[in-house]
């Protein structure tokens, strides 16, 4: 294994889509079956940075477990982000995925929604095939695991959606973080890295230290997406440039911001924010970027990210490693890449 992350997560990806894609069905003599297909396979075909998949697998290697017996795992964790993101897309309104249209765009919200289901359905089934690889007890560790996953990941998302649908600008950072903790941290760094470490026999002091850990990354990852959602390249970033504008998401960066312009500039804030998507123009999403320079709410928050990563890489040299020290560099410099992309 060399020592280049961005290699290694090429290579890894590369190999859980192809698991996936030997999982997921392509053919069936009903028409409108094989379309259900094709959909459940349009999300798992775009390019992706398979970030989850890569710190479950690594996690197992550092603890001294054998990595390709996490393999069905890392792929159930890119199944579940395949199919939530396509119910958050039609949540959200969203219009771009990995740079191409969303999926309730390309066809409709109710079949994306079913898609979104049989990719759900077809993640627990791939995880049954664990009872033969790790062995039933081990297997249903994973299990629960994805079950704590799954209700963090949606009662997060619940928080956020519902700040939307009441218009409520009343919060705070530490509501922010709460939210983030839930709907983003625990399935991107802290579920991937407690699995990997299941697999491999980690104690259990150990997976507990992996919570906060976790949290610290999973949360840098996110407000660094958000600060990508506004600066980045949308050919690079994959989404639309502003979305979380035209969204009216309550990140960091839009906190920041309310909580320190003046009452004029908090009215119109609001009255932008709280448009519906449908009805903001590109000149109200240029308002609140330029009113997010004016008061540093984006390199406030790209600051904060950098911060949390760094207590994260600290926290990541106390865990009782035992296995290759290469997949220990791969997994810090995973944490300095989740705050360093531009994609």
């Amino acid at each position: 294994m060399g020592n280049d992350i961005l290699s290694f997560l090429r290579k890894s990806k590369a190999k859980i889509d192809e698991f996936i894609l030997e999982a997921l069905p392509a053919e069936d003599p009903v028409p409108e079956i094989e379309l259900l297909f094709a959909m459940m396979r349009e999300y798992p075909l775009r390019p992706g940075k398979g970030l989850r998949p890569a710190l479950c697998l690594l996690t197992c290697g550092a603890f001294g477990g054998n990595s390709d017996k996490a393999l069905t795992t890392a792929a159930a964790l890119e199944l579940f982000q395949n199919w939530i993101v396509i119910h958050d897309d039609i949540e959200d309104g969203s219009e771009l995925r990995r740079g191409l249209p969303v999926l309730h765009l390309q066809y409709n919200s109710p079949l994306a929604i079913n898609a979104g289901d049989a990719l759900a359905g077809k993640m627990w089934e791939v995880l049954l095939g664990n009872r033969e690889i790790v062995g039933p007890q081990k297997g249903f560790a994973i299990l629960r695991e994805f079950t704590v996953m799954l209700n963090k990941t949606t009662s997060g998302q619940h928080i956020e959606l519902s700040w939307v649908d009441k218009n409520r600008w009343d919060l705070s950072e530490e509501d922010y973080f709460l939210m983030c903790r839930n709907k983003t941290a625990w399935y991107t760094a802290v579920a991937p890295m407690r699995l990997g470490a299941i697999i491999a026999d980690a104690p259990e002091k150990t997976l507990t230290m992996m919570v906060d850990l976790g949290l610290k990354l999973g949360v840098a990852f996110q407000i660094q997406d958000d600060v990508l959602n506004l600066v980045g390249s949308e050919e690079k970033y994959g989404k639309e440039i502003g979305g979380d504008i035209q969204e009216g998401k309550r990140t960091l960066i839009a906190i920041h911001l309310y909580n320190h312009a003046d009452e004029g500039e908090r009215s119109r804030i609001t009255e932008i924010m709280n448009k519906p998507r449908q009805d903001k123009t590109p000149q109200d999403v240029k308002e609140i970027l330029s009113l997010m320079r004016k008061y540093g709410s984006i390199n406030y928050a790209s600051d904060f990210a950098h911060r949390l990563s760094a207590e994260a890489k600290e926290m990541l040299g106390e865990l009782p490693f035992d296995g290759d020290p290469l997949y220990r560099e791969m997994l810090q410099q995973l944490v300095d890449f989740v705050v360093s992309r531009e994609l």
